[in-house]
């Protein structure tokens, strides 16, 4: 029950973050995948075989890497989440915060390996 809980609860925090900038959504992906794979067979077929999430979760689990169309994908978003937030009006000390760990996640993103070619 522990697993099955932990999986729908970064399933949904992973769901809120395709839409809230700085909430990352594949780390949540990845622990429901984790989770799923721990306490439901169906939820965990469903996610790896989901048209979107699926590629990810199978390159992670195969080699830890990262498709080249989604790290161009991360590195928009980093790029454009402090300008959208500056635009929003939000304090200096906020934009600093958010370019740190913007920093620290695109040389994260960025040194993870491509995936095989033929299985992406």
């Amino acid at each position: 029950m522990f697993w099955l809980l932990a999986g729908l609860t970064s399933l949904a925090v992973g769901a809120v973050g395709v839409v809230v900038p700085l909430l990352p959504t594949t780390p949540f992906l990845l622990v429901a995948a984790f989770a799923f794979a721990r306490s439901s067979a169906r939820l965990d077929g469903w996610l790896r075989e989901h048209r979107s999430f699926g590629p990810l979760i199978d390159n992670w689990h195969r080699d830890g890497s990262i498709d080249r169309n989604v790290k161009w994908t991360a590195m928009i978003v980093i790029v454009m989440t402090p300008v959208i937030t500056w635009l929003f009006g939000a304090p200096l000390w906020i934009i600093v915060c958010q370019v740190v760990v913007l920093c620290a996640a695109a040389v994260f993103i960025l040194t993870r390996p491509l995936p095989s070619e033929g299985r992406r």
